[in-house]
Order: structure tokens, then C-alpha cells, then sequence
């Protein structure tokens, strides 16, 4: 998928999630996009996959490409950044959970920050 039709599907997406629920979340944003399913979403937070990025559709630059264009997407509709931590679901201890392979602190940010609507006072 090129660089052009990733930005296409962003824009087409995210107004979507908006939508439905209020806010839009990387992980959401790449289940809608078809680029992770549910299951592997499930399996992640179940601590059955090690790191998201493991199982996406795509290579690094491309899911990178879809990160920058939905905070691009989130500056112009004026949201709210809100970063969200996200724990493991299922018996044992809740560890927090890993984006990347790299555990790059910036990049384990961006795939946590969600995007809210500001209400209008």
C-alpha cells in the first residue's frame, strides 16, 4: 500500500472511531484498517503475543507512515493527545504491555496515545 492510500485510509477511519467511540486509539485505528484483527489484539493483551508490531500487516515504515498521519488527522480536528497505559489482561499479574520490538520509549508513546475529543464548553 502506498504512502498516498495509507493517508487515504487514515482519513477515512478515523472520523469513524470518532464516532463510535469518542476517541481514537492506534490499535483501533489498525483493526479498522485491517492491518491487525481482533484475535491478535485479544492474544496481545492476553500476553500471548510478546509485541504488537509483531503481527502487523506491513513493514515498520508503513505502520510509522499510519502513526504520523493520524497525529497529523488528531492536530487538524484539534484532539486531545491522552496517553494510555495498557495492561495485560487474563489470570497473574497485569504487566504493561510492549508496541515494538525496540521498546523505543517514543515509539511505545505514540502507539499509547489516544486521541479525544475536546468538549466545547
Amino acid at each position: 500500500m502506498s504512502k498516498k492510500k495509507i493517508e487515504q485510509s487514515v482519513y477515512r477511519h478515523a472520523p469513524v472511531l470518532l464516532h463510535e467511540k469518542g476517541y481514537i486509539s492506534p490499535v483501533d485505528l489498525l483493526v479498522k484498517m485491517e492491518r491487525l484483527t481482533d484475535k491478535q489484539v485479544k492474544d496481545w493483551r492476553m500476553k500471548k503475543i510478546t509485541y504488537l508490531e509483531r503481527v502487523a500487516a506491513g513493514n515498520l515504515g508503513k505502520l510509522n507512515h499510519v502513526l504520523k498521519t493520524l497525529e497529523r488527522f488528531a492536530k487538524e480536528q484539534n484532539l486531545k493527545p491522552s496517553i494510555t497505559t495498557y495492561k495485560s489482561w487474563g489470570k497473574g499479574p497485569k504487566k504493561t504491555l510492549q508496541f515494538s520490538k525496540s521498546r523505543n520509549p517514543h515509539m511505545e508513546k505514540v502507539y499509547s496515545t489516544h486521541y479525544i475529543r475536546v468538549k466545547n464548553k
